[in-house]
């Protein structure tokens, strides 16, 4: 009889335990979710276009983002007087690298895992908020510090099997940095991603200043955010691949 009431008292509290640990990873999304913006203004924004600089191994490099939510991306990289396009258009992409940059001056289908890994950056705003409305598992790890002030760590996993590290900022509510794990060519690498200097773009809020690892390795390069624009007109033609010259 004891081990009964015992085994009860243990399911109660685990049961209760487990609600209010739900509850807890629940209310830091809303309360993320308050500190980005209104939900309903999120969804009216259709299209994006996003201009930023950075420095690569002391290059001054440029960059535009233009964005059909959830449906196309291009971004232009302007680099020594050279510039580098890339497109994802539903679930292809391709990209034109002039042969000094080491391409052959010529529209080029995307490698179809480049494609899987750029598909994201179809969509716009917070990715903890993206992956809740995609049905992925979010859950409270622990609550710590980071550069002496306190965050929320959130483990993250899609649908898919790809996790992430979330750290949400308790003050503010937003995201001050992520830790993406990801296969790339066959072997799972992670990418650590600092989030700051966010600012109001018609209410909505977005992170101006972002620190990633270079892509030419040697450490992090720090990409500056100059302008925003919501909803611009983008016409198709600005992601079609044109025909070889």
């Amino acid at each position: 009889m004891k081990l009964i009431k015992g085994s009860i008292a243990l399911a109660i509290l685990f049961l209760t335990s487990a609600g209010i640990y739900a509850q807890t990873t629940d209310e830091i999304i809303a309360k993320h979710q308050a500190a980005m913006g209104s939900p309903e203004k999120w969804a009216s924004i259709k299209s994006m276009v996003m201009k930023s600089k950075f420095n690569v191994q002391g290059m001054d490099i440029e960059s535009k983002s233009s964005i059909v939510v959830g449906k196309s991306f291009r971004t232009e990289v302007e680099v020594m007087g050279n510039t580098i396009i890339t497109v994802i258009d539903g679930e292809g992409g391709w990209m034109n690298r002039p042969a000094r940059m080491g391409g052959s001056g010529e529209p080029e289908d995307l490698p179809r895992e480049q494609v899987k890994a750029g598909i994201s950056q179809k969509n716009i705003g917070s990715s903890l908020l993206i992956a809740k409305n995609e049905g992925s598992k979010i859950y409270l790890v622990s609550k710590e510090k980071l550069d002496g002030a306190d965050v929320y760590l959130l483990k993250v996993t899609k649908k898919s099997g790809e996790e992430s590290q979330v750290f949400v900022s308790v003050s503010t509510g937003f995201i001050v940095k992520a830790i993406n794990k990801m296969n790339v060519q066959g072997q799972q690498v992670e990418a650590e991603v600092l989030y700051s200097n966010y600012k109001s773009i018609e209410g909505l809020f977005f992170p101006f200043t972002v620190e990633t690892p270079s892509p030419m390795g040697g450490g992090n390069m720090v990409i500056e955010t100059s302008s925003i624009d919501l909803n611009p007109v983008l016409d198709a033609s600005l992601f079609a691949k044109p025909a070889k010259k």
